[in-house]
């Protein structure tokens, strides 16, 4: 397993939420892709919940390339072993959390407009998230819409790794890919799905069909 390096392209970062199999199930098809990121965001849901869960999940992706990540909570990842965390713009600020939990080697963080973009790289993030991109139902307090052309166009001027996040599925993702993402998140699509290894594998050649590859 290697760390994240500069302008990744890897296409599909599964988000778990609510799975209609199982979070480790879902994990289990995330390595068996070979996907590069898996993220366990469990909402509602207690902290203990999140390092019980997050525990089962480490075990599954130990020793593959699958980076495992948590959501929000820097302590609840360092304490399942994760790999990384995800921290919104309320949460603990980035450079608090890599001094403050050194295990943790993968910092993600959330963006929704061009401002908080650009304020993101002096955090140099591993990984941004940029969305949402469509409006969804995922978040309680949804962040306000982009629409691809805008979400692209901040994506294609980040100086690091971006994600489009938001909404996005196999019916929508060749737009979101043709207005610049070279990245993006999905939830529902593969968590609602009783076959998530199927449909990780149809966003993955929806993704190369219209990306190109390097090498």
């Amino acid at each position: 397993m290697n760390a994240p390096s500069a302008k990744e392209r890897f296409g599909l970062y599964l988000v778990m939420t609510a799975p209609r199999t199982s979070y480790v199930k879902c994990a289990e098809a995330a390595v068996a892709a070979g996907l590069r990121y898996v993220q366990l965001r469990m909402k509602p849901g207690t902290r203990e919940d999140t390092v019980r869960t997050g525990r089962e999940i480490a075990s599954v992706v130990r020793g593959s390339r699958t980076l495992f990540i948590v959501d929000d909570d820097p302590a609840a990842a360092a304490e399942c072993g994760a790999d990384g965390v995800h921290l919104g713009q309320t949460d603990m600020p980035l450079a608090e959390a890599r001094a403050r939990f050194p295990s943790l080697k993968v910092f993600g963080l959330s963006t929704h407009d061009e401002a908080q973009a650009r304020a993101a790289a002096a955090a140099a993030p591993d990984y941004c998230g940029v969305g949402p991109v469509w409006r969804t139902p995922t978040k309680a307090v949804p962040d306000p819409v982009l629409g691809p052309e805008r979400a692209g166009a901040i994506i294609r001027q980040a100086p690091f790794t971006a994600v489009a996040i938001g909404g996005i599925d196999s019916g929508n993702l060749r737009e979101i890919l043709a207005a610049g993402a070279v990245n993006f998140a999905v939830v529902r699509d593969v968590c609602l799905s009783p076959d998530p290894l199927g449909s990780i594998r149809r966003l993955q050649d929806i993704w190369r069909e219209c990306v190109p590859q390097e090498g």
